[in-house]
């Protein structure tokens, strides 16, 4: 008797254990999978989830891709006025919670949410994800919901009374770029907090794997909610991957702060099927790279910076109530780059196309073996700048490379010019302090950089000052925490402000315009100069910081990353950014040098190129490669 007893507390202990373990190696890789927001948008209905579900276990779980997710708004009901940012048209249970949308996702009927949904998934052998916002809807505020006390199963009661959406809601920290859709929660109040725990538990009860938390990062970084979300998904019975979104201008420093929170997260604008999109993310990922960010730890595991979905294949547009309706924009050299440098870069991979038109080439592309090994299983990814490239005009031997090629020959050579380029960051980061108030022109009213003497080219980067519209508005309730606040306004534009985060997600097109909008009665307009000579955004929390750089009109260039295998592989990628070939250049001494502990100084190297399945036989001293315009090669190295 006492040895079953022993025998049944040994094999329960293990099993703990054995929870524990695999709960600890959450994201042990970065995550892969398929994200409906670039092919449905938000319009997807529950039989085209399923129908997409029981394609991607047939065809791509075979490669990786288990997680399933539907974008956001499942919550959203698709009739006529409801869009993006509109109000009054999502479906919320008793306590103000997103439910789904009973019409687009029929087994939902009855309070069941996405439990039939999610059960159906885990029999194809996937897990389901599902996008969700920040704190609470503007909705659920309005009607003023009760709160849900999850231990009691009943409405939540402090000091006394019951509290509801309206004592919770920050109305002043509206999403920027769905300002009618949420707010952030006071998570100081045990209130706000039994808000966000009753969210994530009945996550949990619908069976979700993965929730991807929107408006909580980079220039709308919510770092309260990001770390209670964390403790609650600790303490849930099953794990869930916790993954953060949008990340718009997020900086190392800044994600230094969560990483540990969270499994990924956006570092950047939305990416959409555009060159500029995948130019936009070489420098990004580079630091991101060189700040040792690339699987550090995480949420019971690991986290990995995440460069976005992968616009390829049957898309839909940003912002449509219909779709998908048409091919990627990107040309097949296009696409190849793009997900070599997620590859390299070791990026969640999320396929953004709509599978159920899935074509050969696409197919290709997201399942290459190499490209999905390096992905995985290498390690020591970073960019490599010692290269050399020679360009030159080619003719192409097949007329849709001549197609691809006039295309493209609109693009302009790079200009150097001095600019200011403004970033955030938070106020702890010694690059913060350098704002002052100095007088322009006889006129004391101005914030200015203290570091933009550097340049003699450059005039003094200053703002002008007036205090802020919300501060001087008489039917602004806390009109007292708005005081000595200030808007800050383009010298040369007095009707435009200086803002700290968009009013909608930011491609890489948009980015281009700048920190200034059409002043408004916003917080993302407010700062405040503190003593320490940091300007800090009354919205995001974060500091603005000023660097006088030599830009170039455009991205072009060539690049290199480079990584090792996990059986003694080097990985050589080069990127052709160029409108016209390149021959790109490494020398095997320079490549040793930045991968010590490797045989490339003292073995003999084999190569192939992956895209193209080349042999490249014996591998001298010096690696070259001819490049197409826009495109990739991936050279691996097997040295003995």
């Amino acid at each position: 008797m006492k040895f079953l007893f022993l025998f049944s507390f040994l094999c329960f202990f293990l099993g703990l254990l054995s929870q524990r373990v695999s709960s600890q190696d959450h994201a042990s890789t970065p995550p892969r999978g398929w994200n409906s927001y670039d092919s449905f948008i938000w319009t997807i209905s529950e039989k085209e989830f399923l129908q997409s579900s029981d394609i991607i276990s047939k065809q791509l779980l075979p490669h990786g891709y288990e997680y399933v997710v539907v974008d956001y708004l499942w919550y959203r009901r698709k009739v006529p006025g409801a869009f993006v940012n509109s109000l009054g048209f999502d479906v919320i249970d008793e306590w103000g919670r997103p439910i789904p949308d009973p019409d687009r996702w029929p087994s939902s009927k009855g309070g069941k949410g996405f439990t039939e949904v999610a059960t159906k998934v885990h029999s194809l052998g996937l897990k389901f994800g599902i996008h969700v916002m920040r704190g609470i809807s503007t909705q659920a505020v309005n009607a003023n919901t009760p709160i849900l006390d999850t231990t009691k199963g009943t409405a939540y009661e402090e000091s006394g009374r019951k509290w509801t959406a309206q004592d919770i809601g920050i109305k002043e920290r509206t999403c920027a770029w769905m300002n009618n859709g949420f707010m952030s929660v006071n998570t100081e109040l045990g209130a706000g907090k039994a808000f966000l725990r009753s969210l994530y538990q009945q996550y949990a009860e619908w069976g979700v794997d993965f929730v991807k938390n929107d408006c909580v990062f980079g220039e709308d970084i919510d770092v309260p909610e990001i770390s209670f979300v964390s403790e609650v998904l600790k303490q849930l019975d099953r794990p869930i991957l916790y993954s953060l979104s949008p990340g718009t201008r997020a900086t190392p420093t800044m994600a230094k702060s969560i990483s540990g929170l969270v499994n990924m997260y956006r570092i950047t604008g939305d990416d959409w099927d555009s060159w500029g999109d995948v130019l936009a993310h070489f420098d990004v990922s580079r630091d991101f790279a060189a700040a040792n960010m690339i699987g550090a730890n995480g949420l019971l595991g690991k986290s990995w910076p995440d460069l976005d979905m992968l616009p390829l294949g049957w898309l839909s547009n940003a912002g449509s109530n219909d779709g998908p309706h048409r091919y990627t924009n990107l040309g097949l050299w296009e696409q190849r780059t793009q997900m070599t440098l997620w590859s390299m870069a070791k990026s969640p991979l999320m396929f953004g196309g709509d599978v159920r038109k899935l074509d050969d080439t696409t197919y290709g592309l997201i399942t290459n073996p190499t490209l999905l090994e390096i992905n995985s299983f290498s390690s020591n990814n970073k960019e490599f700048p010692y290269v050399s490239s020679n360009l030159s005009a080619r003719a192409f031997k097949n007329d849709d490379l001549v197609h691809t090629w006039q295309a493209r020959r609109h693009l302009t050579d790079a200009k150097s010019s001095d600019t200011h380029v403004l970033g955030l960051t938070t106020c702890a980061d010694v690059k913060a302090k350098g704002w002052s108030i100095q007088a322009v022109d006889q006129d004391p009213e101005h914030i200015c950089w203290k570091e933009n003497s550097r340049s003699k080219r450059l005039a003094p980067f200053c703002l002008n000052k007036r205090e802020s519209l919300l501060a001087l508005d008489e039917d602004i309730i806390d009109k007292e925490k708005y005081q000595g606040k200030v808007n800050l306004l383009a010298s040369d534009k007095m009707d435009l402000c200086l803002h700290a985060s968009p009013k909608r997600k930011l491609t890489s097109k948009e980015l281009k315009r700048g920190f200034f909008s059409p002043c408004r009665w916003d917080a993302n307009q407010m700062w405040e100069l503190n003593s320490n000579g940091t300007l800090v955004n009354s919205y995001s929390g974060l500091c603005a910081t000023i660097n006088s750089v030599e830009a170039q009109a455009n991205s072009q260039g060539v690049r290199s990353w480079i990584a090792t295998g996990q059986k003694g592989q080097i990985y050589v990628a080069f990127f052709n950014l160029n409108k016209d070939w390149a021959t790109i250049t490494a020398q095997k001494s320079d490549l040793a040098k930045a991968l010590p502990g490797t045989k490339l100084s003292r073995g003999s190297c084999k190569g192939t190129e992956a895209w193209s399945g080349q042999d490249l036989g014996i591998i001298g001293q010096t690696i070259s490669y001819s490049v197409i315009p826009h495109g990739a090669a991936v050279i691996a190295l097997q040295c003995t």
